[in-house]
């Protein structure tokens, strides 16, 4: 459910809405169906994912974290890596962390911020975000800020206290966060039997071959490894002896478990 080949054929269900769009484009529309991804521990992965979206002329939004422990969004490789997604034609915007406010002026003052810094640093103007793992109080709040796009405003997503299978929204918005699908599968039903669609993924959780939550952490956990011991090969000249060991020790840590 989570290989490169699933994901091929929701996109060509998003296509064949003939609404696909983004965020600035849905503003006023009755029919849409936007794309956005919230990018989580690798940059890599939202690469690929977004290369194989390019393949297919699809083109969607990828909202990047600026605070972010698994991640440097600012250096070079990365930085490299972001303006090639957007020469491809999608749209990168900000994936907001709360990192514990709860002062919602703040929090628009952070938004806000972090949106000036990462604009000045890439060389173009962000002007979309979404919020990673909002709080209802967050949702509840509407944000919605001056020549800024917010991703949970009710544009395009409808908040609900609860949400069950009676509840009218006027947005069918279908996420898949940690390995399942909340709020119904994107397929032909819930793709095209609504006017208005906002579909979330994490880019992490996509591969090639596709895996199951566990052997998804897995192998993201190797090339996080990998990633390391690459980093540390171009800054240590002292390290390329030990390198061929590190490798090998994951190697064998894997065979071991």
């Amino acid at each position: 459910m989570f290989s490169y080949d699933d994901y091929r054929q929701i996109i060509r269900l998003v296509q064949e809405t003939g609404c696909a769009m983004g965020y600035e484009e849905a503003m006023g529309k009755e029919r849409f169906a936007i794309m956005r991804h919230d990018v989580e521990y690798s940059v890599e992965r939202a690469f690929a994912l977004a290369q194989v979206e390019c393949e297919m002329g699809f083109s969607s939004t990828w909202f990047f974290q600026w605070t972010n422990n698994s991640y440097n969004i600012l250096s070079r490789r990365n930085q490299e890596m972001i303006k090639k997604i957007r020469e491809m034609g999608h749209h990168v915007g900000l994936h907001f962390a709360l990192n514990g406010l709860t002062d919602m002026e703040e929090v628009r003052r952070q938004i806000r911020k972090e949106i000036r810094i990462l604009s000045e640093m890439f060389g173009f103007p962000i002007t979309q975000f979404s919020i990673h793992r909002p709080s209802k109080e967050v949702l509840r709040e509407n944000i919605k800020l001056a020549g800024v796009l917010n991703a949970y405003q009710d544009d395009f997503f409808t908040f609900a206290e609860e949400v069950d299978g009676s509840t009218e929204l006027k947005v069918k918005y279908m996420s898949d966060a940690n390995h399942i699908w909340r709020y119904g599968y994107p397929d032909r039903e819930n793709v095209l039997g609504h006017d208005k669609v906002q579909i979330l993924t994490h880019p992490f959780a996509w591969t090639e071959k596709g895996y199951d939550n566990r052997d998804n952490y897995a192998t993201l956990v190797r090339e996080k490894y990998a990633e390391m011991i690459d980093s540390i090969d171009r800054e240590c000249k002292d390290f390329c002896e030990y390198r061929e060991e590190f490798l090998q020790a994951d190697l064998i840590s894997e065979r071991e478990k």
